[in-house]
């Protein structure tokens, strides 16, 4: 088997979904955030994903910033920085434009330098996808930048990811797709796609009918991994 293609999810495996509140928390403006920045950013990843979950269940789907803005509504809220008007507009810009994990840029030129074709598949509507890449330095790096938009239902539903052999005209198992939330990899997986799951945060392997065939902690081994896969 060749893998032809490398498939990642963005926020959090490309996107750091924490810089927004971290970097809310280091200006002048917010000193509120000091002590409480990083359960915020997890309340608020933890809904926005969440309500993915149950719009795909109900067949109620919205943009995927709509989601975004819930989700931080919910947070504040449980935060008690719900009437902040300020905070959330600037957390809103910052998640909007955020950074790359520190890896990512070397590692999307070297896939880019073999030959091997690149693209997202997020959740993200493009308008938020190409602020994310286009903020990160990341422009020129993909063959292709998928949103779920198109088909009008968020992950793991299968026919986002079909939308890579759409794209690409390649078999499933030609396509090494990578995440950090192990239940996108797990239900890739059990699409049919060779998967990596990025597990930056040490979690458990999520109870599915089909786990992730790689685990790193970090992408910076990923061309290595792929070299290996294509070269066995």
């Amino acid at each position: 088997m060749t893998l032809k293609a490398c498939v990642f999810d963005a926020y959090g495996t490309l996107f750091d979904v924490s810089a927004a509140a971290r970097e809310a928390s280091r200006e002048a403006s917010f000193p509120e955030l000091a002590e409480t920045w990083q359960s915020l950013a997890a309340i608020w990843r933890d809904k926005q994903l969440q309500y993915t979950w149950l719009r795909a269940v109900t067949g109620d789907h919205i943009d995927f910033w709509q989601v975004t803005q819930d989700g931080l509504d919910y947070a504040l809220e449980a935060s008690g920085l719900d009437k902040n008007a300020a905070l959330r507009e600037r957390l809103l810009q910052l998640y909007f434009n955020l950074s790359a994990y520190p890896e990512v840029p070397a590692m999307l030129a070297t896939l880019r330098a073999e030959g091997l074709k690149t693209a997202i598949l997020s959740n993200g509507s493009p308008d938020m996808l190409n602020g994310a890449v286009s903020s990160a330095g990341l422009s020129g790096q993909f063959d292709a930048v998928l949103s779920v938009q198109d088909v009008g239902i968020f992950k793991p539903a299968p026919q986002v990811y079909a939308m890579v052999e759409q794209t690409f005209g390649i078999a499933r198992n030609e396509v090494l797709f990578v995440s950090s939330n192990g239940w996108d990899a797990g239900c890739a997986s059990a699409f049919g796609f060779e998967t990596l799951w990025v597990n930056r945060l040490g979690a458990p392997v999520d109870r599915l009918a089909a786990t992730p065939q790689h685990t790193m902690k970090n992408l910076s081994g990923l061309p290595a991994l792929l070299a290996q896969q294509n070269h066995a």
